[in-house]
């Protein structure tokens, strides 16, 4: 079952993450991630709470009932679970948005986006732990060429002042034309994971 928010980078972007933690061995949550200090569990419940903290800021309702920033790192089955209903309400908040509107609330600083970079924030968040977990599980890349020039686009015009709160680590230096590899260095990580 596909999304249809109106924004495609975010419907592709919600099915993968939905898709890799549906995919997570039992024997795997425990695996580490790209993410230097948490393992497959912390990094699917990190990007629900993101998720949710997305739908809650545009709807005004509640958000999620842990810290994203500190998630649990034991295992179980009731993660692909949240993940669901986390995209699920994220995708059902971003169906009430105009892809016009100049000014939406999101939980990634400054708090207020034109719709269309709030929804890239949104996908870039979710297709980048979709690629977090599925390095770890040892599935294929979630990121296109196609779908990593538009996040990255994005992420120029909004990462850089939170690097300074730990939120993405340093740039990754390497250069080499591939957009997916791009993104990623962009975002602190090393691609070739």
């Amino acid at each position: 079952m596909g999304f249809a928010t109106g924004f495609a980078s975010l419907d592709v972007s919600l099915d993968a993450l939905r898709e890799v933690a549906a995919a997570v061995p039992a024997d795997a949550w425990d695996r580490p991630t790209p993410c230097a200090r948490w393992n497959v569990a912390q990094v699917l419940r990190h990007a629900a709470g993101d998720q949710l903290g997305f739908a809650a800021f545009l709807t005004g309702g509640q958000g999620p009932d842990f810290d994203p920033f500190d998630p649990s790192a034991e295992g179980g089955a009731d993660i692909p679970a949240l993940v669901e209903r986390a995209v699920a309400a994220s995708a059902e908040a971003w169906v009430a948005v105009d892809p016009e509107a100049a000014k939406v609330a999101v939980p990634v600083p400054p708090n207020e986006m034109t719709a269309r970079l709030g929804a890239d924030a949104c996908a870039l968040d979710a297709a980048v732990h979709a690629w977090d977990v599925a390095v770890a599980i040892g599935r294929p890349s979630p990121l296109t060429p196609e779908l990593a020039r538009e996040l990255k686009a994005a992420a120029v015009r909004f990462v850089e002042p939170l690097r300074a709160y730990g939120a993405y680590a340093d740039v990754v230096p390497g250069e080499d034309g591939d957009p997916v590899a791009d993104l990623l260095r962009y975002l602190g990580r090393n691609p070739s994971l």
